[in-house]
């Protein structure tokens, strides 16, 4: 193996790394981290939301770009990238809708004080909905990531790469550097919701909605930038 493919495959696994830093990657992994109070479970959904990511790319880019030689037509490409607009709209109102339920939800107990046990309650049971969803939505939130298009800078290294076995490779490289990167993000974002939720449920509250906010002003981007600057809507109205 020459010393260019290796230049390559470390690149790719570099480009992973930053790829997971991504805008759009950080605030829909904050949104789903945002109700966790373990540090811990929030890097597992960090490595599920990359074991997604990879899933994709092994799929999209491995089997159909490098083995079959199948070309993604634009307007499919550019409706995966505006999807991810949708999905981070969904998950920012999710988000801020979780947070007003519980406050009305605390706001109506304060002025029951014989029912104030039933508060404690709703809290274990939103623990007990966390858990059920278990790493199911990290895992498809990265297999829509994935599907948007990796990153032109990937797909821009991996055409110089005539080798099957070393563009596979490259794939899978920058996979493992997207997981990694996810992983370290995830453990970074989630220290301010954990410590607050444990100690601040004000902060926490407020953590929560500039984190859903953001989210839903980033997804309305998204969406404008790919259906009027990147002439989504006008390809498909023609």
């Amino acid at each position: 193996m020459d010393l260019l493919l290796l230049s390559a495959l470390g690149l790719g696994f570099v480009l992973g790394l930053e790829h997971a830093l991504d805008a759009d990657h950080v605030v829909a992994v904050s949104t789903i981290v945002s109700r966790t109070r373990s540090v811990f479970r929030a890097v597992l959904m960090g490595v599920f939301w990359g074991l997604g990511h990879t899933t994709t790319l092994v799929i999209v880019a491995g089997i159909l770009m490098v083995i079959l030689k199948v070309a993604i037509p634009e307007p499919v490409a550019l409706s995966l990238e505006f999807g991810v607009g949708i999905m981070l709209v969904f998950l920012g109102v999710t988000v801020l809708r979780s947070w007003f339920l519980e406050r009305r939800h605390t706001h109506q107990h304060l002025h029951q004080a014989a029912q104030q046990h039933e508060h404690s309650h709703a809290h274990h049971s939103g623990v007990e909905h966390e858990h059920a969803h278990g790493f199911k939505r990290p895992y498809l939130i990265g297999i829509v990531h994935g599907m948007a298009g990796s990153a032109a800078l990937f797909l821009l290294a991996l055409a110089e790469i005539e080798s099957t076995e070393a563009a596979i490779a490259y794939i899978v490289l920058f996979g493992s550097g997207s997981i990694l990167g996810m992983l370290l993000v995830t453990a970074a974002i989630s220290l301010p919701f954990v410590i607050s939720a444990q100690r601040f449920q004000n902060l926490n509250g407020a953590i929560r909605v500039v984190s859903g906010s953001l989210s839903i002003l980033l997804g309305l981007i998204v969406m404008y930038e790919i259906g009027f600057m990147e002439g989504l809507f006008a390809s498909l109205g023609g």
